[in-house]
């Protein structure tokens, strides 16, 4: 059977078990996201070695599991999710010391929390991947055509306001002598804003 990569694409709170979150994996060369409950200690766990920059007072279980191989030469090389038995999630580490490669069984939020710590990879064989994985490409694709249309939006009325503003100043700059005009620009150029120093350039060009 042939093993998927997968990546941390990130933790969010279970709308289905209360207390529990989800971790999402993702699929390193397609599309499809591996969904996998996982308890409060585990999502808090998982989120500090993804920060990298939060360092508790004092080591998490994790973090003493990582102190303890360290010590020993121990070294989780990779995290397969092995096995999939009504809806839960096997997991195995395999771990080598010495040159003497070991495989440990452990929970799959366990594992996924000590590969963080370990920079290992995590895999998957191919045929849980399409059991459980799932497209949350369309999902992405609307969410990322409404912030495309919100941006589009925000623009426009940008433009307006640029547009209205333009309009103002030319309608103020007509009313204005040559000797004022020069002033202004001189202003203009010493504030660094040259937008509206090319404005009033413009309008000194047409009374010349």
């Amino acid at each position: 059977m042939s093993l998927v990569r997968l990546n941390i694409k990130g933790i969010s709170y279970s709308q289905t078990q209360n207390g529990a979150y989800a971790l999402i994996l993702s699929e390193v060369d397609g599309e499809r996201k591996l969904p996998i409950v996982i308890g409060a200690f585990e999502a808090q766990s998982i989120a500090i070695a993804l920060e990298k920059e939060i360092k508790p007072p004092r080591p998490l279980t994790h973090d003493l599991f990582k102190n303890f191989s360290d010590r020993f030469e121990i070294v989780v090389k990779q995290v397969i999710i092995h096995k999939l038995v009504d809806g839960v999630f096997y997991s195995s580490l395999i771990c080598e010391r010495e040159g003497v490669e070991e495989i440990v069984d452990a929970r799959t939020s366990d594992a996924i929390a000590l590969a963080l710590r370990f920079n290992a990879p995590i895999f998957t064989y191919k045929n849980i991947l399409d059991k459980a994985g799932i497209y949350l490409k369309a999902e992405e694709k609307q969410r990322e055509k409404q912030e495309k249309e919100e941006e589009e939006i925000i623009e426009d009325e940008l433009l307006k306001e640029e547009i209205e503003i333009k309009s103002q100043d030319s309608s103020d700059y007509k009313k204005m002598s040559l000797e004022e005009l020069k002033e202004l620009l001189s202003q203009a150029v010493s504030q660094e804003d040259y937008e509206k120093a090319a404005r009033i350039r413009d309008e000194i060009s047409k009374r010349k």
